[in-house]
């Protein structure tokens, strides 16, 4: 091996002087110069940027749809070239793009534009009147529906509408109000419009309320079964109305902040469901990155039905915008809301969860209470027996009354735990049921935290929840319901930015794209959101009120409101 000479060393140290000489001569500022391609496509200035490990930088630059700088304001600026777009954030602050990592968005999509939303409305009055709005731009005969998201609790008024209200609002239309999965308020002839007044099967499975003269008052009363099956018998929306319906949710999503959604399947959606999806993905229309699993479509069929749907659907199929993340949230029908499951049962998941297995396939478990969780996890450590299970990231969502002693057994396993704010609405009967010493501990997120198990944030809307991920952070923080009751003790009170990455890099984990996304970092893509007040100094009961003015996604602004209103649909 030959070694440079002391004289080729010095030779080479005259050019790069005479280079440096010639590039002032000529007026070049080699510190500051960019080339077009190298240049920043966008540069983010004067604003407050939430970044993890760090304290909060000034602004960022932007290059094909991720972020290559971070600094103070100064420095980014300089990046610019002349068709760099530089947006001056007037020193509002900007967080990681939101994922929520357990919502039904697909399934609220198909009908968003058609149902009548009373998603955060204050009032009971204010609810009554937008069924009567949409009843002048409906068809005569035609249903209006209210499919879930919202609770007796947000009303001033604190009470449920009544049949005689929904029929004075809609006097010419039928008329279907959906409260979680527990009720369902028809108006007069709605149960024969649907066909189940008087049928023998709807008897047995749905209860007719009665007032106190005895006298039905609409409400029926069923499991979540009944009640799907009940919203099954609706008039589908168009093909047509379930895209406009869907490309109108995610952008409803993006004005909350939200760039990224896994989507866990569930009741009401059927394979064909899933096309307006796919159509928006074609034609590279989606404004919400879509992290989508499978649920199991007929009963006693689970596996034969998975082989057959992911036959050419291998696990990861898909692009940064869209792609398949297993199957759940429902893998076997025995398993699915049922508390004691049978042997038989437990054989049928085990057959299941074994092919996931040798797929690769993430799975992801509907599961609501502690005390029988131990036959779920009894059956994915017996998978784990055969095979470990941690690399495949799997998730148990919702469980929101988790003692240590199931975290310490999926933390050994290394599943993870996706949360939502279910008692934000349903705090109160938790609390009447198992009293304020267990309410102390539901969910106890810095316990999880501290034992390092995953967690994802979520809300699990539209039906049960609203899809408002600022809620459900402000829920996370204070543990109050709706109505202010506080149940969380102090100490499972995770910090603002504990409760950020969980509903960021935390989200992000269970599609194995952390390193990708869910956080303000150079080389992760620009999914980014710059809020109306500042997260981390607001009061903690006004951080349900915050929302995005300005929505990034993959670099592309795909919501824009205030004051940068004029920027959505530009490119530069």
């Amino acid at each position: 091996m030959h070694h440079a000479t002391p004289v080729k060393f010095a030779a080479v140290s005259r050019i790069c002087v005479a280079l440096v000489f010639l590039c002032a001569l000529i007026g070049i500022d080699n510190t500051h110069a960019q080339t077009p391609e190298l240049a920043p496509d966008t540069v983010l200035i004067n604003g407050k940027l939430v970044v993890y490990d760090r304290p909060p930088a000034q602004a960022l630059a932007v290059r094909d749809g991720k972020i290559a700088s971070i600094g103070d304001t100064s420095s980014i600026r300089a990046l610019a070239g002349p068709s760099t777009r530089v947006i001056d954030l007037g020193g509002r602050t900007v967080i990681p793009g939101l994922i929520d990592s357990h919502i039904h968005a697909i399934r609220a999509g198909l009908g968003y534009s058609t149902e009548v939303q009373w998603l955060g409305v204050r009032t009971l009055k204010e609810a009554i009147e937008r069924l009567r709005v949409a009843a002048k731009a409906a068809p005569r005969g035609s249903w209006l529906v209210v499919a879930g998201g919202w609770t007796p609790r947000q009303f001033r008024e604190d009470r449920r509408p009544t049949q005689a209200e929904i029929a004075a609002a809609a006097p010419n239309h039928h008329v279907y109000i959906q409260l979680l999965y527990t009720h369902v308020l028809l108006d007069p002839s709605g149960a024969a419009a649907l066909g189940v007044a008087g049928r023998a099967e709807w008897a047995t499975r749905l209860k007719l309320e009665l007032d106190h003269q005895r006298k039905p008052t609409g409400w029926l009363s069923g499991d979540n079964r009944s009640i799907s099956d009940l919203f099954n018998l609706l008039p589908a929306p168009s093909f047509a109305q379930r895209l406009d319906g869907t490309r109108k949710f995610f952008r409803a999503l993006n004005a909350m902040g939200i760039t990224g959604v896994s989507d866990p399947g569930g009741y009401n959606i059927e394979i064909s469901d899933y096309e307006p999806l796919f159509q928006l993905w074609r034609e590279r229309a989606l404004t919400v990155r879509v992290r989508y699993s499978l649920s199991a479509p007929r009963r006693d069929h689970e596996l034969e039905d998975f082989k057959a749907l992911t036959l050419t659907r291998p696990m990861g199929l898909g692009d940064d915008w869209l792609r398949f993340n297993g199957i759940g949230e429902n893998v076997t029908w025995g398993f699915y809301n049922n508390d004691n499951p049978s042997d038989a049962q437990k054989e049928q998941l085990h057959e299941v969860l074994r092919w996931a297995v040798s797929r690769g396939m993430t799975v992801t478990f509907h599961w609501h209470n502690d005390r029988p969780v131990h036959h779920l996890l009894d059956a994915l450590a017996r998978v784990n027996a055969e095979t470990p299970i941690a690399k495949l990231r799997w998730s148990i969502a919702h469980l929101n009354d988790a003692s240590l002693q199931t975290l310490n057994r999926m933390k050994s396993l290394g599943v993870g735990w996706l949360v939502q704010n279910a008692f934000y609405f349903r705090g109160e009967a938790f609390l009447g049921q198992r009293g304020p010493e267990a309410a102390r501990l539901v969910p106890p997120l810095v316990s999880a935290l501290r034992m390092q198990v995953p967690l994802g944030g979520g809300t699990d809307a539209h039906r049960v929840m609203v899809p408002n991920p600022f809620v459900s952070l402000q829920w996370m923080l204070d543990g109050k319901t709706i109505s202010g009751v506080a149940m969380r003790a102090p100490e499972e009170l995770p910090t603002r930015i504990d409760a950020l990455r969980l509903y960021t890099q935390g989200s992000a984990w269970f599609s194995f794209e952390e390193s990708a996304r869910g956080a303000l970092a150079v080389g992760q893509f620009a999914d980014l959101a710059v809020l109306s007040g500042d997260y981390l100094s607001v009061p903690i009961d006004q951080i349900g009120g915050l929302i995005s003015l300005l929505t990034m996604v993959d670099g592309r602004i795909v919501y824009a409101d205030g004051p940068f209103d004029a920027l959505e649909g530009r490119t530069n």
